[in-house]
Protein backbone atom coordinates (compact mmCIF):
# COMPACT_ATOMS: atom_id res chain seq x y z
CA UNK A 1 0.00 0.00 0.00
CA UNK A 2 1.19 3.49 -0.73
CA UNK A 3 0.10 6.68 0.92
CA UNK A 4 -1.42 7.29 4.30
CA UNK A 5 -3.56 4.48 5.66
CA UNK A 6 -7.18 5.32 4.81
CA UNK A 7 -8.33 5.04 8.43
CA UNK A 8 -5.71 7.63 9.41
CA UNK A 9 -6.98 10.28 6.97
CA UNK A 10 -9.07 13.16 8.20
CA UNK A 11 -12.47 13.37 6.54
CA UNK A 12 -11.48 16.29 4.29
CA UNK A 13 -8.31 14.47 3.23
CA UNK A 14 -10.22 11.29 2.46
CA UNK A 15 -12.69 13.19 0.30
CA UNK A 16 -9.90 15.08 -1.48
CA UNK A 17 -8.00 11.86 -2.21
CA UNK A 18 -11.14 10.13 -3.51
CA UNK A 19 -11.94 13.10 -5.74
CA UNK A 20 -8.43 13.08 -7.19
CA UNK A 21 -8.49 9.33 -7.84
CA UNK A 22 -11.85 9.56 -9.59
CA UNK A 23 -10.56 12.47 -11.71
CA UNK A 24 -7.49 10.52 -12.82
CA UNK A 25 -9.10 7.10 -13.32
CA UNK A 26 -9.79 7.30 -17.04
CA UNK A 27 -6.32 8.57 -17.90
CA UNK A 28 -4.71 5.86 -15.77
CA UNK A 29 -6.94 3.21 -17.35
CA UNK A 30 -6.19 4.31 -20.90
CA UNK A 31 -2.53 5.23 -20.62
CA UNK A 32 -1.04 3.92 -17.38
CA UNK A 33 1.28 0.96 -17.12
CA UNK A 34 -0.17 -2.29 -15.75
CA UNK A 35 1.52 -1.54 -12.42
CA UNK A 36 0.11 2.00 -12.32
CA UNK A 37 -3.39 0.73 -13.08
CA UNK A 38 -3.13 -1.96 -10.40
CA UNK A 39 -1.92 0.58 -7.82
CA UNK A 40 -4.63 3.05 -8.78
CA UNK A 41 -7.31 0.36 -8.50
CA UNK A 42 -5.99 -0.82 -5.15
CA UNK A 43 -5.81 2.66 -3.65
CA UNK A 44 -9.25 3.58 -4.95
CA UNK A 45 -10.74 0.45 -3.41
CA UNK A 46 -9.06 1.13 -0.05
CA UNK A 47 -10.31 4.70 0.10
CA UNK A 48 -13.81 3.88 -1.12
CA UNK A 49 -14.11 1.11 1.47
CA UNK A 50 -13.02 3.53 4.19
CA UNK A 51 -15.62 6.05 3.05
CA UNK A 52 -18.33 3.37 3.15
CA UNK A 53 -17.18 2.27 6.60
CA UNK A 54 -17.50 5.83 7.87
CA UNK A 55 -20.79 6.51 6.11
CA UNK A 56 -22.89 3.33 6.13
CA UNK A 57 -26.08 5.42 6.06
CA UNK A 58 -25.03 7.68 3.20
CA UNK A 59 -27.75 9.14 0.98
CA UNK A 60 -28.51 6.89 -1.96
CA UNK A 61 -30.23 8.47 -4.94
CA UNK A 62 -33.16 6.20 -5.86
CA UNK A 63 -32.44 6.86 -9.54
CA UNK A 64 -29.03 5.20 -9.00
CA UNK A 65 -30.57 1.88 -7.98
CA UNK A 66 -31.51 -0.85 -10.42
CA UNK A 67 -35.24 -0.34 -9.80
CA UNK A 68 -34.94 3.44 -10.04
CA UNK A 69 -32.95 3.27 -13.25
CA UNK A 70 -35.72 1.15 -14.78
CA UNK A 71 -38.39 3.52 -13.57
CA UNK A 72 -39.82 0.92 -11.20
CA UNK A 73 -41.20 1.71 -7.78
CA UNK A 74 -38.42 0.57 -5.36
CA UNK A 75 -41.04 0.06 -2.62
CA UNK A 76 -42.78 -2.65 -4.67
Amino acid sequence: MSGVRPEDLAETDLLRELHHLHETRNDTFLHGSPDALAEHTSRTTELENEYLRRHPERDVDPARTRAGARGEDPAS
